[in-house]
């Protein structure tokens, strides 16, 4: 069955959600769910679109919406996936829902990681807690694609039980991604290294001029890898990084996510750390 694209269907009216049913909930870590969703209508299922970095605005009636990333591979037309950690209104009333329950989606929205483009580059994915969550559909669509020459991920939190989607780093490394984590505090359980996830630049940036740097996380965080990465000889337009604001109307209407003269649900929430490098050194831009 064909239609409109997802994406091309939220240009046109992007106040539409539509109705899906949770289908699976994962644990991840404290707090933290993975929750794989499916929409109620076929058409809805067979024409959604999304592109790795875009987010979907998740909404429960009488309660509110929440600017998720999607986290489900984009060349994957079987699942829809947002990883989520409970913090609000919205996130609390989701994680009280069990499978079958019912959400309503709105999207997709906001610029993608630039995946498409990294033919013959190698790519380093730099994430800080939650940040993988985004960065996952843009390891699995890499992974999928094998375009680039190569796939590294570089993953910290602060502690251990903070590192995201464990169960499946086989996987990932069996398809060729070298993955590395790292904690700020180490408990009983933890014989990796410890420290920041920019201690873990240097080895991975061995052709510094043929390198993509896709990163996620705390602003202090992805300033520091982008300057780190950047001094060690990638080049500024080549640094990719997702901003988190508040994002309540992801069409640049309410205002809320306004970052100098951009707006981050239109704008972001990828953008290039050439073009904001001036506005990420204004304390709470």
């Amino acid at each position: 069955m064909s239609g409109p694209s997802s994406d091309a269907a939220s240009r046109e009216n992007p106040w539409r959600s539509h109705a899906a049913r949770i289908r699976s909930i994962v644990p991840e870590s404290p707090g933290v769910q993975t929750y794989e969703l499916e929409f109620e209508e076929v058409l809805v299922r067979d024409s959604y679109r999304f592109a790795a970095g875009q987010f979907n605005m998740l909404y429960l009636p009488g309660i509110g919406e929440a600017a998720i990333s999607v986290s489900s591979n984009p060349a994957d037309r079987s699942s829809l996936a947002h990883t989520v950690r409970a913090v609000g209104n919205v996130t609390d009333a989701l994680a009280r829902l069990g499978l079958g329950g019912q959400v309503f989606v709105r999207g997709p929205f906001g610029t993608p990681w630039p995946v498409t483009d990294v033919i013959d580059r190698n790519v380093v994915i730099v994430a800080g807690g939650l940040g993988l969550a985004s960065q996952r559909a843009a390891i699995l669509f890499l992974m999928a694609e094998r375009a680039c020459r190569s796939v590294t991920v570089l993953h910290g939190a602060k502690r251990p039980e903070g590192l995201l989607y464990g169960r499946e780093y086989d996987a990932w490394r069996a398809a060729g991604v070298a993955v590395h984590t790292i904690v700020n505090e180490a408990d009983a359980s933890w014989s990796g290294p410890v420290g920041l996830v920019t201690d873990l630049l240097t080895d991975a940036l061995r052709d510094p001029s043929a390198t993509t740097i896709l990163c996620c996380g705390p602003d202090p965080m992805m300033v520091g890898v982008a300057k780190a990465a950047i001094g060690r000889g990638v080049a500024a337009d080549d640094v990719f990084l997702s901003l988190e604001r508040n994002m309540a109307c992801a069409v640049a209407h309410c205002g809320l996510c306004q970052f100098g003269p951009l707006f981050v649900c239109r704008d972001g929430p990828v953008l290039p750390y050439e073009r904001i490098a001036d506005l990420m050194r204004i304390p709470q831009m």
